[in-house]
């Protein structure tokens, strides 16, 4: 195991469990709930994106981040294919593609495959943005979870997919 500076002492139960207690309260059946972890894990791990990013206009709000990288590495993905990866209803992906357009950082173009359907592609300044913001997020996964291990951190993120791969044939 590395050495941790600054690695807070987690208090443990008999079994080794980590204590949960918060400002000298229990938090009930939530204790033992994955949702209640994912919910928070997600809201601080977003407030700290957004704060990293806070001058880029794909900050705050959910989908643009993941488009932007759909659009630069898939040039003439359509809608469609964005609104399946971030398992939202197309209304709710226009708005996200609406937003980057808008921005200058992608556009939209009639599909030459199909006269009805779009397709969309990045443009410089979205190309840019994307880099940039590669690096702010491989800045984040070194800083702020540097309290994993290195030892761990491969079998976390097999977990996690396993998890988010199971999650999605649910959703489907």
């Amino acid at each position: 195991m590395t050495n941790r500076a600054a690695a807070p002492k987690i208090p443990e139960d008999e079994t080794g469990d980590p204590h949960i207690e918060i400002g000298g309260m229990r938090i009930d059946i939530l204790e033992g709930a994955f949702s209640y972890y994912i919910r928070s894990l997600d809201a601080v791990v977003s407030r700290d994106l957004d704060r990293r990013m806070a001058d880029l206009e794909v900050a705050k709000g959910k989908g643009k981040i993941t488009t932007l990288f759909l659009v630069d590495d898939y040039p003439g993905v359509r809608p469609s294919q964005i609104a399946d990866v971030l398992m939202r209803d197309r209304p709710a992906t226009g708005r996200i593609i609406d937003r980057l357009v808008a921005a200058g950082d992608i556009r939209r173009e009639t599909s030459t495959e199909d006269q009805r359907a779009q397709a969309l592609y990045i443009t410089d300044k979205g190309h840019a943005l994307a880099e940039k913001v590669r690096g702010i997020i491989r800045a984040q996964e070194a800083e702020f979870f540097d309290f994993i291990a290195p030892e761990d951190r491969d079998q976390f993120m097999q977990m996690l997919k396993r998890v988010y791969l199971n999650m999605r044939a649910k959703w489907d």
